[in-house]
């Protein structure tokens, strides 16, 4: 089995000061200029890149400790017995000794990751 795993941190949690509101019936809905910021989260994702099924989790923070989370949480909804090639980028979160005893702990998973500058390469990117 093939993942490919990747976190969009910094997403803005708003919500309009108003609800969208028709004009006229041959008019497109309109929205008032100003939100109310609920702070940020992080969203973590994976694709299964031959059934193209996303998993996703919002966390609040993006550390090393909500990846391990979120691995424990694809790890609960993949069958046993598969192996798991997981794409993923550079970033220090996912090299992390914490992440990398989670990964030693779990033989099936393999880490495979993309060369610097190059997340393009990494199918769930298109998710985001």
């Amino acid at each position: 089995m093939v993942l490919s795993i990747d976190e969009k941190s910094q997403i803005q949690a708003l919500e309009r000061t108003r609800p969208d509101r028709s004009l006229a019936s041959d008019h497109p809905a309109a929205q008032t200029h100003d939100y109310t910021r609920h702070s940020t989260t992080t969203l973590f994702a994976v694709i299964d890149v031959l059934a193209g099924t996303v998993l996703g989790r919002c966390m609040q923070r993006h550390r090393n400790s909500e990846f391990v989370r979120f691995l424990n949480a694809v790890e609960a909804a993949i069958p046993p017995g598969k192996a798991i090639h997981a794409i993923l980028d550079n970033v220090a979160t996912h090299k992390h000794p914490k992440v990398r005893a989670w990964l030693a702990r779990h033989p099936r998973w393999t880490f495979r990751f993309t060369p610097t500058s190059a997340s393009w390469l990494n199918a769930v990117e298109g998710f985001f």
